[in-house]
């Protein structure tokens, strides 16, 4: 019997004061309410930039105890702190005495290669609130930004089991996809219950597994395997596997023998031994993980696990004794450091050059970041903005730090670090089907998986459409 993930998502209310003032103390009198400026978050990225035009907006995270007149962001190119009285959109529409959290604006008109001074507002009787300010500047007048191009690479629409030649193979909902040095892409096809190995040329075979759902440590095809997920390569061609239904993390050597390099099989959480004279390298066998998903790896052999079922960040330390880097188990949406911050169901793990990792957190709708100091922070989304980062399933970075993030309403983003600039690649905002081509006339049908090789080329696992997409991304004239 299959595993039923279900997706919860927790909503915030954010609670306004109310001051109740008396004119004597022998009786009640009725009470009043002051109204204060609202609070409010500008959007700290910038979506789809080019050289005229922008998408920014912001959350509203109090009222003030009044009602919302006004809305949007005001932006400038020479006032460093822009107001209302500068160029501004309205973007609301609202009832009589309410008032909203989130909200999208788009910017256009704007002048080519100009730096432009942003933040949000919101406008009630008492006055106008701002948000923090962002800065971003337009892509150059002759820029004709890059040309992104989705095909097919292995498997069909048709859901099966069949080694073969690119669309000529047949996969079963494959959910985890890796690439190694070589160029060879790996996928977890997870109802086949099997790891497949497609090559640069598009030849896809079976590595490990036999189709039946179990947790068997053997060589190849005596191993089993229950619901595969992410994955990741070390430099020396180990595959390492999220066994999701075993609730344990699996090793396939380049030989092709598969051992559990971390978990009971049980779900639970807990982190192993302490004791040094325990380990002695050997396998985390007393850790319990619960669902783990994505997976990656530091240039030390160090493995990073987002726990979804945990809602913690996990790491497989190379001695073999596990620990929780961020979470405490608690579904919620708050930053923080080390076991002070909350997930809600995180997807997806990466690590910088910096030593910083980026996670989807999946519940929150949110890229999240965690310092090599143990802080957590929301870079951008929110479980009120799904429309910007609908779901993210998993994400990948490039030797650039540049992240790469699917999520399953069917798009394929890039994020640059360094300019907070968010693009979408593929895909449109719950679109469905299987379309090849331009960037955004692509299609998906719930992405859960993205990996890059050292060509920069992008593969998806592509789960409800049974095949592995690519992305090839051709420079232009930035």
């Amino acid at each position: 019997m299959r595993i039923l993930y279900l997706r919860y998502i927790f909503f915030f209310i954010f609670g306004l004061p109310v001051v109740f003032f008396g004119a004597g103390c022998s009786k009640t009198q009725p009470s009043s309410i002051i109204v204060v400026v609202p609070i409010l978050n500008t959007n700290a990225v910038i979506v789809n930039l080019t050289s005229t035009t922008a998408q920014s907006g912001g959350i509203i995270l109090s009222a003030g105890n009044g009602s919302i007149l006004h809305n949007g962001v005001c932006y400038s190119s020479t006032n460093k702190t822009p107001t209302t009285a500068d160029t501004k959109t309205s973007d609301s529409v609202y009832n009589p005495g309410t008032s909203v959290t989130s909200f999208t604006s788009v910017l256009s008109g704007l002048t080519p290669g100009t730096t432009y001074y942003l933040r949000g507002y919101a406008t009630n009787s008492a006055g106008t609130g701002y948000g923090k300010v962002v800065t971003f500047t337009t892509l150059a007048a002759n820029s004709t930004g890059n040309t992104v191009t989705v095909s097919t690479f292995a498997g069909s629409v048709t859901a099966g089991y069949l080694d073969g030649s690119g669309t000529g193979a047949l996969f079963n909902n494959p959910t985890g996809v890796s690439a190694d040095s070589k160029g060879d892409v790996f996928v977890s096809d997870a109802f086949n219950e099997l790891i497949r190995k497609i090559t640069p040329g598009g030849d896809v075979t079976t590595i490990a597994g036999n189709q039946v759902a179990g947790r068997v440590d053997s060589t190849a095809f005596l191993s089993e395997f229950y619901a595969p997920g992410g994955q990741v390569v070390d430099a020396n061609g180990n595959l390492y596997v999220s066994d999701r239904g075993n609730n344990v993390i699996r090793k396939i050597t380049p030989a092709g023998v598969v051992t559990t390099y971390a978990g009971t099989g049980q779900a639970g959480y807990r982190n192993g031994a302490t004791d040094t004279a325990h380990w002695k390298g050997a396998p985390d066998s007393l850790a319990k993980f619960n669902s783990p998903q994505g997976l990656c790896i530091d240039a030390s052999g160090n493995i990073y696990v987002a726990d979804r079922g945990n809602n913690v960040i996990r790491e497989i330390m190379t001695n073999g004794r596990t620990k929780t880097i961020a979470g405490n188990r608690v579904k919620g949406f708050i930053d923080g450091t080390d076991g002070a911050a909350f997930f809600n169901t995180p997807t997806g793990v990466v690590l910088d050059s910096k030593g910083n990792l980026w996670i989807t957190d999946q519940g929150n709708s949110a890229l999240r970041k965690i310092s090599s100091s143990g802080v957590v922070t929301t870079i951008f989304g929110g479980p009120s903005q799904t429309s910007l980062l609908g779901f993210p399933s998993a994400i990948a970075i490039d030797k650039q730090d540049n992240l790469y993030i699917v999520d399953e309403s069917g798009r394929i983003f890039e994020y640059s670090t360094t300019t907070s600039v968010l693009n979408v690649l593929a895909g449109a905002y719950n679109g469905v089907g299987l379309t090849n081509g331009a960037g955004k006339d692509a299609l998906f049908n719930y992405p859960q998986s993205i990996a890059i090789d050292g060509n920069g080329n992008i593969y998806i696992a592509d789960q409800y459409n049974n095949c592995i997409r690519k992305i090839v991304i051709t420079p232009g004239v930035i």
